[in-house]
C-alpha cells in the first residue's frame, strides 16, 4: 500500500504541473512557462517512455515468473500454458508501443 502512494504521489507530482500547463491558451502557456513550452513536452515524452517501459517490464516479468511457476508445477500442461502467456505478452508489449506513440506525437509537437 505504501508502493502505491508513493508511485500516485510521484505520478501526480510529475504529470499536474505540466497538466495545467498544457491546459491553458498557447499565449498564457509560453508566458507562464517564460517560453519553454517545448521542454516540458521533451520532458513528458521522456518520462512516458520510462513508466510505460519499467512497468511494461515488470508485468512481463510477472506473467512470465507465474506462467514458468504453472508449468513447473505441472510439466504436461506445458502446451496449453505456452499459448495465453505468448498473447498476454503481445497485449502488454502492445501498451507500451501505445506509450512510444504518445511520446512520438508529444516530440511532434516540439518546434
Amino acid at each position: 500500500m505504501k508502493k502505491l502512494v508513493a508511485y500516485l504521489g510521484a505520478f501526480f507530482s510529475a504529470f499536474l504541473p505540466s497538466a495545467l500547463v498544457f491546459a491553458q491558451d498557447h499565449g498564457t502557456a509560453a508566458a507562464s512557462t517564460g517560453g519553454n513550452a517545448n521542454v516540458w513536452y521533451a520532458i513528458s515524452a521522456g518520462f512516458a517512455i520510462a513508466v510505460a517501459a519499467s512497468f511494461g517490464a515488470l508485468s512481463q516479468a510477472k506473467a512470465a515468473a507465474a506462467a514458468l511457476e504453472g508449468i513447473g508445477r505441472n510439466p504436461g500442461a506445458a502446451g496449453k500454458v505456452q499459448t495465453p502467456m505468448i498473447i498476454a505478452l503481445a497485449l502488454i508489449e502492445s501498451l507500451v508501443i501505445y506509450a512510444l506513440v504518445i511520446a512520438f506525437l508529444l516530440q511532434g509537437k516540439i518546434v
